[in-house]
C-alpha cells in the first residue's frame, strides 16, 4: 500500500487540519466531536443544510460547505458513518431559527445516527426534517443498506436545495424540493479496480486484470455483474440504458448528466464517458440541459465511474445555476 499519509488512525484528523489550513475563508472545523461548518454560520432566518457520512468520498461532504449549499457536514471514520453528537453538534452549529435539513444517503448507520441527532435536536427544540437519498438503480439491497443506496443525486440535492434555502425558502419547501430531487434522480456505477482503505492496506475486493465490475458502491460493495472489460461506448450502455428505463425517462425530457470520477479515473477519461452518454440520450430523445463532470464523489482511488441523470424543472435549473462559493463547487460569485 503506497499512500501520502502518516498513520492510518490519524488520516482524518489531519485532512481536517488541511481543510481547516486552506479554506479558512468558507469553513471552520470543529474537532471532537468533528465538524465542518461554514464560517458565517449560523445565518439568521436561513434553512440550515447538513449532510455526512464516511470520510474517503472526498470533496463529498465537507467541499461542498459554503454559501449556495451545505451549511455544515459531518465527516465519520473512513467509510464509516458519522455518530449521532457530531450530527447534533452541526445542527446545533448551522440552526438560525428557520429549522434544518438533514440530507441522508441511504446507508444504514447514517439513517439510524441521523434519526438519533434529529431526536436529540427535537429535544432542544430545534426543528428538523430529514430526506434520504436512494437514487442508485443498480441493486436493491446491499451490504451496507435496506433499498437503494444514495449516492450521486447527493451532490445535485445539495448544490439546488442549499440554493434554495439561500434563497429564503422555509424548510418544508426545501424538503420537498430535496425530495423532489431524490424522486427524479437516477445512479449507477462501475468500477475497473478496487480501492485500498488505509486501516485495511489491502484491496476491498479483488478484480482480474481484464474485468470490471457493474453497479458498484461507493464503499466498494458489490454491484450486478462482474463482466469482462468492454470500451466505453459499451460501459455507457450498460450504465445509462437501467438509468433511463428506471424513472422512466421520456422523448423531451430535459436532463442534467453528471459523469463522476470515483477518485482513480483521469479526465480524459470521464470526458470519453461523457461524449458517450451525450450522444446515447441523443438516441432517446433526452436534452442534456446542465452537466457536471469531475471527481466529485469518490471511493478513495478507486478506478471508475458512476452516471447520475437528473430530470429537470425550471426550478431545478434556476436552483442549479444559483451562485455557489465551496471549496470543491463554485460558479457565479
Amino acid at each position: 500500500m503506497k499512500k501520502l499519509i502518516n498513520k492510518p488512525e490519524d488520516v482524518v484528523t489531519e485532512e481536517l487540519h488541511g481543510i481547516a489550513a486552506a479554506h479558512a475563508d468558507l469553513v471552520r472545523v470543529q474537532f471532537n466531536p468533528n465538524v465542518i461548518v461554514r464560517v458565517d454560520a449560523p445565518v439568521q432566518g436561513k434553512v440550515g443544510l447538513v449532510s455526512g457520512g464516511g470520510s474517503g468520498h472526498e470533496p463529498m461532504h465537507g467541499g461542498f460547505v459554503g454559501p449556495g449549499m451545505l451549511d455544515a457536514a459531518c465527516p465519520g471514520e473512513v467509510f464509516t458513518s458519522p455518530t449521532p453528537d457530531q450530527m447534533l453538534d452541526a445542527t446545533k452549529a448551522v440552526n438560525g431559527g428557520a429549522g434544518v435539513l438533514h440530507i441522508v444517503k441511504n446507508y444504514t448507520g447514517d439513517v439510524m445516527n441521523f434519526e438519533m441527532a434529529a431526536e436529540l435536536a427535537g429535544g432542544e427544540n430545534i426543528q428538523v426534517e430529514a430526506v434520504v437519498i436512494d437514487d442508485d438503480v443498480a441493486v436493491q439491497d446491499s451490504l451496507y443498506t435496506a433499498g437503494r443506496r444514495g449516492v450521486g443525486a447527493t451532490v445535485l440535492a445539495e448544490k439546488i436545495c442549499g440554493a434554495a434555502a439561500e434563497e429564503g425558502r422555509n424548510l418544508s419547501e426545501v424538503s420537498e424540493l430535496c425530495r423532489k430531487v431524490n424522486a427524479n434522480g437516477r445512479s449507477m456505477g462501475m468500477a475497473l479496480t478496487s480501492c485500498i482503505v488505509p486501516a485495511a492496506g489491502k484491496p476491498t475486493f479483488e478484480l482480474g486484470d481484464d474485468e470490471m465490475e457493474i453497479g458498484i458502491g461507493i464503499h466498494g460493495e458489490p454491484g450486478r455483474e462482474r463482466v469482462k472489460l468492454a470500451p466505453a461506448a459499451e460501459i455507457v450502455e450498460r450504465l445509462t440504458t437501467p438509468i433511463v428505463e428506471d424513472l422512466p425517462f421520456e422523448q423531451g425530457d430535459q436532463v442534467l448528466a453528471f459523469v463522476n470520477g470515483m477518485g482513480g479515473t483521469p479526465l480524459i477519461e470521464l470526458y470519453v464517458m461523457y461524449a458517450e452518454v451525450a450522444k446515447l440520450l441523443q438516441e432517446h430523445g433526452l436534452t442534456i440541459e446542465r452537466k457536471l463532470i469531475g471527481n466529485f464523489i469518490t471511493s478513495l482511488e478507486m478506478q471508475g465511474c458512476s452516471i447520475t441523470l437528473l430530470k429537470l424543472d425550471d426550478d431545478m435549473t434556476r436552483y442549479w445555476d444559483a451562485p455557489v462559493h465551496t471549496p470543491a463547487l463554485r460558479w457565479g460569485v
